[in-house]
């Protein structure tokens, strides 16, 4: 920050640690998958735009809508192929469940109705934290045949999509930018989340939690009811679990299970040592296989250290390569273009290093882009530092000494970084595990570069004792198994279901 001999307003500090917090995020935004995800942050140059530029976008649903207490007809069920027949409702609910009766915000849900007689309730909750659910509607037919007869219920939850945002008027759909923030809205919106700082840090993952409990009680069909939750899904999916048990859920799908909050060696503050594991492996693996290895005959780690040693790789691959090379673990087809990449790279030639980025954008692609599909840059920037930070006290230096050691590297950490908002402390319930949970399957790659295998090893062991949990692994699959392993995830979904339908010999409880 210049120096200056005039006194700085806390109002005028905050605009410049946000314009600071925009500009590494327009830089950085491209290259993090889903924090998300996260969620499915994985938009990639799609959704590069999303922090600083101006998006426009199609006017599909109205997201100020009155509150209804049952579903009815979509306003943009006819906009859209996908949206078709699906039924939305919106219900009130207090801002702080701790001071009920005071001030609410409101929260959208969106209903797929089975095709055909319905035999129960699929609840979606989307990663982040910042996705909406619509981040669920390209899969929305992957969906249906891993649970055929399911209601798919997707909530956005607090502070996505349609449901009430930190910004409501900066975030709004129908603004200038779309949800994303543009220009002035930064600064707005900044200006807005610390004069009422209350509200802000009341979009905490246990009011979430909260929420998710009432939606899911308001709109019980009295049928099975199942919940899948993906990457930071599966913790707000287990905070539910925690402060609030359901007697009557049938059974818990978690895609892509975070790591246990009390482990702080797991957490974003360290992602990019995960991703750099993660990123080694598929290096010895190239190693292992003939016609991979004869390009390397030191080993490709090797040669990827050497490439870092150049005194011309940044003018040869561009800045941030260690970000690009992680960013190409995410997806099976970008990882297996890596061989060819560093070999290019050997050769001079970074032309299958821009294709390999190419492609990766294309995939993200997929994703639709609803007016809502935006991810909530303050809200992921709320829950990340408030709540899944395990070194507040993190600086720039130590992350670039940190990742001089790494061949791949995330810039998660460095937004950890960014402030301009308002911070909460978490309550009781961080750190907690359910003291009963319905029967529960983790679905989980073992090349998965954000949330790692061993920490969702370690998070199933210290479930066990609530209820009966499987760990089922997906080979060589990288996060986000819906979306990267399809037909792995509605095998073993349509599999579980089936079971724990038919475990359903008792009455259901109240």
């Amino acid at each position: 920050m210049p120096n200056s001999s005039f006194p700085i307003s806390p109002e005028h500090e905050n605009r410049i640690k946000l314009h600071e917090f925009c500009r590494a995020t327009s830089l950085r935004y491209a290259l993090i998958q889903s924090e998300k995800n996260v969620l499915v942050a994985s938009r990639i140059l799609t959704y590069l735009a999303l922090a600083c530029l101006a998006l426009a976008s199609p006017a599909f649903a109205r997201h100020d809508q009155p509150a209804s207490a049952t579903f009815s007809e979509c306003k943009d069920a006819g906009a859209d192929l996908t949206l078709q027949r699906t039924e939305c409702a919106r219900i009130d609910v207090p801002l702080d469940y701790t001071k009920p009766g005071l001030e609410t915000i409101q929260l959208f849900v969106r209903k797929f109705p089975a095709q055909g007689a319905s035999k129960g309730q699929l609840w979606l909750v989307a990663g982040g934290p910042g996705e909406s659910g619509a981040s669920f509607y390209p899969f929305i037919e992957t969906f249906r045949a891993a649970a055929p007869g399911f209601d798919l219920m997707i909530p956005d939850h607090r502070g996505t999509g349609f449901s009430t945002r930190l910004c409501p008027e900066e975030e709004s759909p129908s603004s200038d930018a779309g949800t994303a923030l543009a220009g002035e809205e930064w600064a707005r919106c900044f200006d807005a989340l610390n004069a009422n700082a209350s509200r802000t840090r009341s979009f905490t993952i246990s009011n979430a939690a909260h929420d998710l409990k009432l939606l899911m009680s308001r709109f019980d069909s009295g049928d099975s009811s199942y919940l899948y939750g993906v990457s930071y899904g599966t913790q707000l999916v287990l905070r539910m679990l925690t402060l609030a048990p359901r007697g009557d859920l049938d059974g818990v799908i978690l895609d892509s299970l975070v790591p246990l909050e009390s482990n702080d060696q797991l957490d974003l503050s360290h992602r990019s040592a995960v991703t750099d594991r993660v990123g080694r492996k598929v290096l010895r693996q190239c190693d292992q296989a003939a016609d991979c290895k004869r390009y390397f005959p030191e080993g490709a780690e090797q040669a990827v250290t050497e490439l870092f040693q150049r005194d011309d790789i940044k003018d040869l691959a561009g800045p941030d390569l260690k970000y690009r090379l992680s960013a190409l673990l995410d997806f099976p087809e970008t990882r297996a273009m890596l061989p060819n990449v560093i070999a290019g790279l050997q050769a001079d030639n970074p032309a299958w290093l821009d294709y390999a980025m190419g492609r990766l954008a294309g995939i993200g692609s997929v994703l639709k882009s609803y007016p809502q599909s935006g991810s909530s840059i303050p809200l992921v920037n709320l829950i990340s530092r408030s709540e899944n930070n395990a070194r507040p006290q993190l600086t720039a230096e130590m992350i670039r000494n940190e990742t001089e050691g790494y061949l791949f590297a995330s810039p998660l950490p460095s937004l950890l970084l960014a402030g301009g908002i308002p911070t909460y402390q978490p309550d009781g319930n961080f750190g907690g595990i359910p003291e009963r949970i319905p029967p529960t399957i983790v679905l989980h790659g073992t090349l998965d570069p954000k949330t790692p295998l061993d920490g969702a090893r370690e998070h199933v062991t210290a479930l066990k004792a609530a209820g009966d949990i499987s760990l089922l692994q997906i080979e060589q699959a990288p996060h986000f198994v819906l979306m990267t392993a399809p037909e792995e995830f509605k095998e073993l979904t349509k599999s579980f279901l089936g079971i724990a339908d038919r475990r359903r010999s008792s009455p259901r409880k109240p």
